[in-house]
């Protein structure tokens, strides 16, 4: 994992979001005073969770954040990595699985992936890791989908080093319908759940 100055060395502390610093960016006042600002509510609760639980994952995405804000301020586009980044943080999933289904995945080859293959779900490990994802799913309907990011080892300190700049720049995400996974929702237990081409949609 390439080194980024700022990254924030020990644990966090919550604090109310009237203790951030006016005028200055959420992840910025982060990386800068190592407490993360948080309302009372589902979604921020979720995002402590989050930093609870993969804390050098946030810790990384934090710092990349702040890396770029420090580089090209806040005003204007904000640019393909810090949009990323965001995405990532919003609404990833991070997989490992048996090539057969990354394969299948990458071609939304969602007969194979779900219905011919999937007795090889039983071999794939799925977490949910995007805060604004979990929210969503509080209130599951089949239409939600992740941005998957593909791993080798489902640990904090492997996903973490997963975060290359240059492989998050490229939107190196892929599309789920979360609920479709086996196991994850009843309705998927039938084949026409998979039918609904709203949602299993093929490439353009």
């Amino acid at each position: 994992m390439n080194a980024v100055q700022g990254t924030i060395a020990g644990p966090v502390r919550f604090v109310e979001m009237s203790a951030s610093t006016a005028g200055e960016p959420y992840e910025a006042f982060i990386a800068r005073t190592a407490c993360v600002p948080t309302r009372d509510n589902l979604h921020d609760l979720l995002n402590g969770l989050m930093w609870l639980s993969y804390p050098q994952t946030k810790r990384r995405l934090n710092a990349l954040q702040a890396q770029q804000i420090a580089l090209h301020g806040t005003t204007g586009a904000r640019g393909s990595l810090r949009d990323a980044l965001t995405v990532f943080d919003e609404n990833a999933a991070v997989l490992q699985a048996p090539a057969v289904l990354v394969d299948a995945l990458r071609v939304r080859d969602w007969k194979k992936l779900f219905l011919e293959d999937r007795e090889h779900w039983e071999s794939a490990h799925l977490v949910v890791f995007g805060h604004a994802l979990l929210e969503k799913l509080m209130q599951p309907r089949k239409a939600i989908t992740a941005h998957v990011w593909l791993v080798a080892e489902l640990t904090d300190a492997a996903i973490a080093a997963s975060l290359d700049p240059e492989r998050l720049a490229a939107k190196d995400f892929l599309p789920l319908p979360v609920l479709g996974v086996p196991g994850w929702w009843a309705g998927n237990e039938g084949p026409g759940f998979y039918e609904d081409a709203d949602v299993f949609r093929r490439p353009r």
